[in-house]
């Protein structure tokens, strides 16, 4: 660290991984950072992403990994291609949270939960001297270009670093602190915003009265779900006005746009994707023997009672011919006329467009704001990418600082061995 370094001071708007890993790239390079968050504590959405095993990446090949970023891959690339996948692992096992490979490909902690991620991480950042604002929620900017934030007694603070990184994250589940409040600052300074969108969210159906009490909560495994020829296999779950899970995550922006254009979409279910129509149909072709609809299709097709309420809400009367019926199971039609909302979705899309940035995600109009994470106009499917790209986008916001004031590229690991702080 330079005496010059030591000097600087950068405040960070959001404490969650975004902003967290920035304040951790900054203050390993000596800067004097703060982290402002209008929480009482930092960190609430990722604790609630790990309630069920906190995903953070994917180990699947890496030319694959950055085509689940879909348009905006060419402009994350480079940031992901800098921390990728491997290099969030040993960040997180420098912690002390070994990780392992789900059978999905999926990447945990072996802990499995983020809380304990999150206590150790916050204690680097403590022994780094990363300073924490809680329960101040920032108000914009001053004519005279400072940072305007209200404390937890309602009185304004006022900041004017060196420099600013926004990790403000999207809109979805605002109870835990992110509410997209920030998109109507950042369009008074004339900065494009695209519209806040749910991504990652379940949709909305008009069950019939036996689907919807007898089948709410029912999972539907090993299936595949296809729409505008593309195909996922996985899991989904049957809620009580629809659907959701990964495999309907997968499609939730091509099936969301359809809705939009149209005001419906329709998915199709294939129930038994481990069998071809052909072996499907010749199965039910065996003599039924005086057994009901249901019990023949549970023992001659493998099909779930929940399954098998699927088929009758496309179809009341089943068809009795083995290859409609066989051709019915591998594409049960869901009409899909609405999708949860923005406060109930995983993530959101939309945002800031990267047109708005430099390549190191300072906004053109406003030297010396840099942004990270949610708050950028991208989105991607659950399974790891969405705290792969936050990851990366935060230290490539901080590393951007760090550029503006030709700081050397050695101040920048993230060994844990360097995590000392310098008086």
């Amino acid at each position: 660290m330079s005496s010059s370094s030591s000097s600087l001071e950068v405040a960070i708007v959001g404490g969650g991984p975004a902003g967290l890993i920035a304040a951790e790239v900054l203050a390993r390079a000596g800067l004097t950072v703060t982290v402002y968050d209008r929480m009482q504590s930092v960190g609430r959405k990722l604790l609630m992403a790990g309630r069920g095993g906190l995903n953070l990446t994917h180990s699947e090949e890496f030319e694959r990994f950055v085509a689940r970023y879909a348009e905006a891959q060419p402009r994350l690339r480079p940031f992901i291609e800098a921390f990728r996948p491997e290099d969030l692992r040993a960040w997180c096992e420098g912690l002390g949270q070994e990780t392992f490979v789900g059978s999905s490909g999926r990447v945990f902690p072996r802990a499995f939960k983020a809380s304990p991620l999150l206590r150790a991480w916050l204690s680097r950042l403590e022994n780094l001297g990363v300073r924490f604002a809680l329960r101040h929620r920032w108000q914009g900017w001053d004519e005279d270009g400072h940072l305007i934030f209200t404390d937890p007694t309602g009185q304004p603070v006022r900041a004017k670093p060196a420099a600013a990184i926004l990790a403000l994250g999207g809109a979805s589940w605002p109870r835990l602190g992110s509410d997209g409040s920030w998109a109507e600052l950042l369009a008074q300074r004339g900065i494009a915003v695209l519209p806040l969108r749910p991504a990652n969210m379940g949709f909305t159906l008009p069950w019939s009265e036996i689907m919807r009490s007898r089948f709410e909560g029912e999972p539907l495994k090993r299936i595949a779900l296809t729409f505008e020829g593309r195909t996922v296999k996985g899991e989904a779950i049957v809620t009580a006005d629809g659907i959701e899970g990964g495999a309907v995550y997968a499609l939730s922006s091509v099936l969301r746009d359809a809705i939009d254009r149209t005001g419906s979409a329709t998915l199709h279910l294939d129930l038994r994707p481990d069998l071809s129509e052909d072996a499907l149909a010749k199965r039910l072709s065996a003599p039924r023997k005086g057994q009901s609809a249901s019990t023949f299709l549970r023992k001659s097709a493998g099909l779930s009672p929940v399954g098998i309420a699927l088929l009758r809400e496309a179809s009341p009367s089943l068809p009795a011919e083995p290859d409609t019926l066989a051709r019915l199971i591998k594409a049960v039609p869901l009409t899909l006329t609405g999708m949860k909302s923005l406060d109930r979705a995983i993530s959101s899309a939309g945002g800031v467009p990267f047109t708005e940035l430099d390549d190191h995600l300072m906004l053109k109009r406003m030297p010396g704001v840099f942004l990270a994470g949610e708050m950028l106009d991208w989105e991607a499917p659950t399974g790891g990418y969405l705290l792969q790209a936050t990851f990366a986008t935060g230290i490539a916001a901080a590393r951007g600082v760090l550029a503006s004031w030709q700081i050397p590229d050695d101040a920048l690991t993230l060994n844990p061995s360097s995590a000392t702080r310098h008086p």
